[in-house]
């Protein structure tokens, strides 16, 4: 099969383990990000089967209907950057597995890696000292504090463990049934949303990002907070409601660390979330490891080896194979 990876910025999967998998395959890929539909169309127009990387390009019908060749889409977990129908339109078989046992644990130690660096002032103290300065601030330490982890899922069990470890206390949030699974546990709940806000040393949003939970921590969630608290956001940017956070840190009452914005890539070096100095910024690395990469991208692999064979698995969209 033709196949073609998108988004792979550092040309990292050529030099991994699981690349061997596609050995049977013609694969082309792109290093670099094309947004336009129509440039894109152009690149890929021989495609019988797209690779993507997670959620960095957009698939709608304005490129769909522009690949007459394409019959396989194979990606890995969510998937709210594919138009699934227009897919089954095009013939396009969405194929994608969702992980069920293990969390990213790539994502989880970027969480902790932020909080560390905030409250310590890494980056600043890094960019003073290869200045020819020393010292340049003193900056907290995490044990002791309060920890407010919101979504009770496996990426924030995760994090609750390195927390705890350093002697942090965990407090949690999350929907009615999560709270009821939290409590199930025996783990520490908050008695309300203000109080969970309000309380935490640290919040750290581990939800994923639909319909539901879109702008699910608002402007009052993020007012709630004490002063010179935390926010970190290595999840997605949509969960916190449109320009809130921005509002919030330009007050610079509360300092955030965030790994995940709306537009992304984030070129315009003007954006509040990349010059105010409360905030610690990273481009959306949570998952970007050699390790996690090569975990992630086997599961892919397999997907477009069986779609070849005959035998597709993970199917989203069963239904375009019939036409």
């Amino acid at each position: 099969m033709k196949v073609h990876i998108l988004d792979d910025w550092f040309d990292t999967l050529r030099g991994l383990p699981c690349f061997q998998m596609l050995k049977a395959h013609d694969v082309t890929v792109w290093t670099d990000h094309e947004a336009d539909p129509d440039r894109l169309a152009a690149r890929v127009k021989d495609a019988e089967a797209l690779v993507l990387f997670r959620e960095r390009t957009k698939i709608g019908p304005d490129l769909l209907d522009q690949l007459p060749n394409l019959r396989l889409i194979s990606q890995r977990s969510a998937y709210p950057h594919i138009d699934v129908p227009a897919c089954t339109r095009n013939g396009v078989l969405v194929c994608s597995f969702m992980p069920a046992a293990a969390p990213s644990y790539a994502a989880a130690e970027l969480t902790l890696a932020l909080m560390l660096a905030s409250y310590r002032q890494i980056p600043e103290q890094v960019a003073a000292t290869r200045a020819g300065r020393w010292q340049v601030g003193v900056g907290r330490t995490l044990r002791g504090r309060t920890l407010g982890l919101y979504g009770y899922g496996r990426i924030a069990k995760a994090v609750a463990g390195y927390a705890e470890a350093i002697g942090m206390s965990v407090q949690w949030w999350a929907s009615e049934e999560g709270r009821a699974r939290a409590a199930s546990d025996g783990v520490r709940v908050a008695d309300s949303r203000e109080a969970f806000f309000g309380s935490s040393d640290i919040v750290s949003l581990h939800l994923r990002l639909k319909p539901e939970t879109r702008g699910i921590v608002t402007a009052d969630d993020l007012a709630a907070m004490q002063p010179r608290s935390l926010l970190v956001n290595t999840s997605r940017s949509g969960l916190i409601e449109t320009g809130a956070l921005e509002a919030e840190i330009a007050r610079g009452r509360i300092h955030a660390a965030v790994d995940v914005y709306d537009e992304e890539p984030l070129r315009d070096p003007s954006h509040p979330l990349l010059t105010h100095p409360n905030v610690l910024p990273t481009p959306h690395i949570g998952y970007v490891t050699e390790d996690e990469f090569d975990l992630q991208f086997a599961d892919i692999f397999e997907q477009v080896n069986a779609y070849a064979a005959g035998t597709p698995i993970h199917m989203i969209n069963p239904e375009a194979q019939s036409g």
